[in-house]
């Protein structure tokens, strides 16, 4: 016995209007610091140039992943594309990650080797990535935690606007002191911007995708709450996970009296349970399927289980 529901993208949210400008902003600053990079030789503008490349590609991954998660369920997809905005997510935290260690490496090097920096054109290319960066967070500040998707998109640009602030230092830092390890620095700043927060986020995609409890939710106190009841003798196979952002899901066998089949208080249990699953945990779980057996039924499950 179990809960009837529609597994599609009823409650995915619409973002890619948002994720398309964002895109167009932050591929219009990978054009600017590229050639900004390529007249000035910075290692910071270079490092943040590599970072908005990163941050564009992975808002196209964005904005696809917008697309298809949109899609309806079906009979072989029967949640839809729902889970792809975690996937999508990971990616982008792994090229962030790739781009942070890149520029750690190089950034180290050049503190003992660094080479002449025109601190003028390094300033205004810095200034231009600023200011688009600024925009693209205006933008997407106001959904930034609707899923991991968005979340992943809103932290790239973000950590792009605090690299163009570290490029902005570095060209001052040089035109007033001439002391041109800045540079180096402003790159080794980026990089420590960049790794915490992918290693963050690639540990949260992988929680989802290997199917791991939600933090949120304590099965033993699911197990415990459902054993409240007098009628219920035992749990077993309780498994919870996370298909997307907000989409948990539980499943369960419940052990009950033989009389309950025939008194009709099978069915009020499944409800009784059901509910409980959903409003008594700090996360509410809609889409559980409850299995509704007696001893009986529990002994032939463990006879099969031995046979394998």
């Amino acid at each position: 016995m179990g809960a009837g529901h529609s597994h599609g993208s009823t409650h995915a949210e619409d973002h890619r209007r948002k994720l398309a400008i964002a895109f167009a902003i932050t591929a219009s600053i990978v054009i600017a610091q590229a050639v900004g990079s390529w007249i000035t030789g910075s290692l910071a503008l270079l490092t943040d140039t590599a970072h908005a490349f990163t941050d564009a590609a992975g808002l196209a991954v964005a904005l696809i992943a917008g697309t298809l998660v949109l899609r309806p369920s079906s009979p072989k997809h029967t949640w839809g594309y729902r889970r792809l905005e975690v996937i999508a997510a990971l990616g982008q935290a792994t090229l962030l990650l790739i781009v942070g260690a890149y520029a750690a490496v190089e950034g180290v090097g050049r503190l003992f080797e660094p080479p002449t920096m025109p601190a003028g054109e390094l300033l205004i290319f810095g200034v231009i990535g600023l200011v688009a960066n600024l925009i693209a967070i205006g933008i997407l500040a106001s959904n930034r935690a609707a899923n991991f998707n968005m979340r992943a998109a809103f932290l790239e640009v973000l950590n792009d606007a605090l690299g163009s602030i570290g490029v902005i230092v570095a060209a001052i830092t040089i035109a007033t002191t001439g002391f041109q390890q800045a540079d180096a620095i402003a790159g080794l700043f980026i990089a420590a911007l960049i790794v915490p927060r992918a290693v963050k986020l690639i540990r949260e995609t992988l929680h989802v995708l290997m199917e791991f409890t939600p933090r949120e939710l304590d099965l033993a106190a699911v197990r415990a709450h459902i054993l409240e009841n007098q009628h219920v003798q035992d749990v077993h196979d309780l498994h919870a996970s996370t298909v997307a952002t907000g989409l948990p899901v539980l499943t369960a066998h419940v052990v009950v009296a033989d009389e309950c089949f025939t008194d009709g208080r099978a069915a009020t249990l499944l409800d009784e349970i059901k509910q409980c699953v959903a409003e008594h945990f700090s996360i509410s779980i809609h889409h559980t399927t409850i299995q509704i057996e007696n001893e009986t039924t529990r002994l032939h499950e463990s006879d099969i289980g031995s046979t394998h």
